[in-house]
């Protein structure tokens, strides 16, 4: 009995919790009781208990009970320990056995991407990354992905060092060109690479956000062109942006 107990008083310590987060002005204990359908003494031991630890704190002048900062130190701690590769490893399953094409997941680094996870997929694919290899950000859709969420001044200056050299002749070279790519990039949600990077490899790829809403990397799905149709983009468009959110959100980005 006194095990059942302490897990209801637990139960109702995370409730109140979850409650309390929901008001940006804090709630009172008799606003929690009644939406609780608890008695007032009950809701004011484990305020008093929530308060005692800093994960709510009172004000003094409304006497509305709030979330205290021991969430900030707490939260801060768990996203200082997210990996960005074993969070997003779950969703890059789905990904290859839903589709059976290879599968990347890239990030960042001084004017390119550098791929830190491939899967394969079942289908016979030749493609020249590999995990640790870099790639050019201009004629790759995880690169351009990236390059969409990141700061004018920044991608001016990647683009001014970088430049837009030829991989293929479906490569865009024309920077009034691409500029217009990047927007419509950052309009729909998701990059395309049409043969820009490799002959015969079409890719689809989205963002991916951190917890301060910054671009932290790109995932995408390659596939030959002949097998990445028109049609086979489209419907691949909404479970890319979907995987996207479900990864920034796992690094603690509120979409």
């Amino acid at each position: 009995m006194e095990r059942e107990n302490m897990v209801k008083s637990v139960s109702r310590a995370l409730d109140i919790i979850k409650l309390v987060s929901m008001k940006k002005g804090g709630l009172g204990v008799t606003e929690i009781a009644n939406q609780m359908d608890i008695n007032k003494s009950s809701v004011y031991r484990i305020l008093s208990t929530l308060v005692q630890y800093g994960y709510v704190e009172q004000d003094k002048d409304t006497e509305r009970y709030k979330l205290g900062y021991q969430f900030l130190e707490v939260s801060s701690k768990l996203l200082d320990s997210l990996d960005l590769r074993t969070e997003a490893k779950p969703f890059l399953l789905e990904l290859e056995k839903e589709t059976n094409e290879v599968i990347h997941l890239v990030v960042y680094d001084q004017g390119e991407v550098v791929y830190i996870e491939k899967l394969d997929g079942n289908e016979a694919l030749r493609m020249h990354s590999k995990v640790g290899k870099r790639a050019p950000m201009h004629c790759t859709s995880v690169g351009k992905a990236i390059l969409a969420h990141l700061p004018v001044d920044i991608v001016q200056e990647i683009l001014e060092r970088k430049g837009l050299p030829v991989h293929t002749d479906k490569t865009i070279t024309d920077i009034n060109v691409f500029i217009k790519e990047l927007a419509e990039v950052k309009n729909k949600g998701f990059a395309l690479d049409l043969q820009e990077n490799e002959y015969g490899i079409t890719c689809i790829a989205v963002p991916i956000f951190d917890h301060l809403g910054k671009v932290a990397a790109a995932v995408s799905i390659s596939g030959p062109t002949i097998r990445m149709t028109d049609e086979r983009i489209l419907e691949l468009q909404p479970r890319m942006i979907e995987i996207g959110k479900n990864i920034s959100s796992r690094l603690g980005f509120i979409c």
